[in-house]
């Protein structure tokens, strides 16, 4: 008997579970499309109006709010400190901005699922989304995409509702914990334990609206799930931050600490909210149930957003405390969690590429002698040439037409002419000696250490238009007193002056420094390049500079 009654309900359970699978594809088509459509537009206004943290968190919270993904504007939060266009503190705003954003979804749930039965119109409006997605192109195509997604929510909802039904008949939703310290603690637990199992804390949010709604749960136990549904997304972050950068895990144990404080103190703001909801009202959480819930996920948020905004620079200084840094001194920002986001897996090698050639043509300059430079290790260089190479092969651009695919093509040049220098420097150091003790070399070495010099200021600054001049320049110098050079040793052989391995020195020594002006040259000019097609972060950081 127990087993035809469990097979008789069991549709109703699958009604449900199909449901929340329509929400969750919907939710992915949607957000995708959404990122097509105005994601690096956003990206780039995240970018330029994050001043303090608190203008941060107020973009951040828009843009999750149009993106309908936290993880993209966290990912973007990352990339800009790993960048070093931004402070971690200021990120931090985005962070918090970014968790008051994704309430944006229940109210989307509750006033359009529920109040004005979105769902009647859904089918249309998929298949108007589906055909524009089908026959469109660029920008519409994407709104198409968006589109349909956005309506297959609601028919997710529907679905969800309808299995409700027959998973109270499966399951009694009495059996939930009663209305205690102890009950409510346990429904956070079953809150985050399913955000951990469907990894969407929206999907949870919108079960839990469903369930209020058709008035299986009371609001303390719906405000329970919620706030446990939040601290669950925290987990999913500490995962993601396994095996990444400082960056990655800062943002990662910044997201687990504030969720943690939030979900605390939304805890103890579970019975003020229901008094001061009953003095507004004494009906309006039956009547008005999943607005009410809604507006406290909202509410509690904010509350934490506005009460951790004032020490986001203590905030930081704890999380730097927590996870100091310890990255290699090349590659620290080079984070796989970028990858997601092109554009700013660009700007992390840019900024290696920047740290690698500074090195390198600082010991270049060491190398001929300017006592202002040190050498530096090469093998650890070495290892970071190869790892920024490993991670610029992990870049895949869809487009071979637009400016990230010109930025990425001559960074890839940037990097083959590095790895040519750091050769240079590695194997062929006694050529750099020679041409230290040779008079006749004389002017071409201070020609090339002054050049470098610029160089370094140019890196400094982000001025490769400066540092690109200058290499030209030198090279072109080089060229033109490399002959004379060449004839006077071939003479000095000649008269007896020179013996000829003194001579072959002297010309392998001045084959070095044409060699290593050529590779410096090459090398602003495609980091000139790269910063010129960068559309976003690096031309508005170098308007800044």
């Amino acid at each position: 008997m127990a087993d035809s009654s469990l097979l008789q309900q069991f549709p109703g359970l699958i009604q449900g579970l199909g449901g929340l699978g329509l929400f969750l594809l919907g939710m992915v088509i949607m957000t995708s499309g959404l990122k097509a459509l105005a994601g690096e537009r956003l990206r780039d206004w995240l970018m330029r109006s994050t001043r303090t943290p608190t203008s941060g968190a107020l973009v951040g919270a828009c843009c999750t709010a149009i993106l309908q993904s936290s993880s993209a504007t966290t990912v973007a939060a990352v990339g800009f400190v790993a960048a070093e266009l931004m402070s971690f503190s200021n990120a931090l705003g985005i962070i918090f901005g970014a968790n008051l954003g994704t309430t944006i979804t229940g109210w989307l749930v509750a006033l359009l699922g529920f109040k004005l039965k979105l769902s009647t119109l859904a089918f249309p409006l998929i298949f108007i989304g589906t055909m524009l997605k089908l026959f469109g192109r660029g920008r519409l195509a994407e709104g198409g995409l968006a589109l349909a997604g956005f309506a297959l929510i609601f028919i997710g909802i529907q679905q969800l509702q309808l299995g409700m039904t027959g998973l109270q008949q499966l399951f009694s939703f009495e059996q939930l914990p009663a209305d205690t310290l102890g009950g409510r603690l346990q429904l956070v637990l079953l809150g985050i334990a399913f955000t951990l199992v469907t990894q969407s804390s929206s999907a949870g949010v919108a079960t839990t609206l469903t369930a209020i709604h058709s008035g299986f749960i009371g609001f303390e136990q719906a405000a329970a799930l919620v706030i446990g549904m939040d601290i669950g997304t925290t987990v999913t972050a500490l995962m993601a931050t396994l095996g990444g950068s400082v960056g990655s895990r800062r943002t990662g144990y910044s997201h687990v600490i504030y969720n943690l404080l939030t979900g605390a103190m939304a805890l103890l703001l579970i019975g003020p909210f229901v008094w001061l909801c009953s003095q507004l009202d004494p009906q309006l959480l039956q009547r008005q149930a999943e607005l009410s819930l809604v507006a406290f996920h909202s509410s509690f948020n904010l509350i934490g957003v506005l009460l951790v905004l004032p020490f986001s620079r203590q905030f930081a200084e704890l999380l730097e405390r927590l996870v100091p840094d310890h990255a290699p001194r090349y590659t620290g920002n080079l984070d796989p969690v970028l990858l997601e986001q092109p554009e700013l897996a660009l700007n992390a090698v840019q900024l290696s590429i920047d740290r690698q050639l500074a090195a390198l043509t600082a010991h270049t300059n060491a190398l001929l002698g300017d006592s202002a430079c040190q050498r530096i290790a090469l093998v650890p260089l070495q290892r970071a040439l190869d790892e920024t190479h490993q991670f610029t092969d992990q870049i895949h651009l869809q487009s071979s037409g637009s400016l990230n695919w010109d930025r990425l093509v001559a960074m890839i040049h940037s990097l083959d002419h590095l790895q040519r220098l750091h050769e240079r420097c590695e194997e062929e150091e006694d050529r750099a000696s020679c041409a230290r003790v040779s008079l006749d070399l004389e002017p071409v070495r201070l020609k090339l250490i002054d050049s470098n010099r610029l160089i370094l200021e140019a890196i400094d600054r982000r001025r490769w238009q400066q540092a690109e001049a200058a290499s030209r320049q030198t090279r072109t110098e080089v060229e033109r007193l490399a002959d004379p050079q060449r004839d006077r040793i071939a003479n000095a052989i000649g008269h007896g002056e020179l013996n000829v391995p003194q001579g072959t020195d002297q010309l392998e020594a001045l084959r070095w420094l044409r060699r290593v002006s050529h590779h410096l040259c090459r090398i602003s000019h495609h980091q000139q390049q790269a910063a010129l097609s960068s559309g976003s972060a690096i031309s508005t950081l170098k308007e800044r500079g």
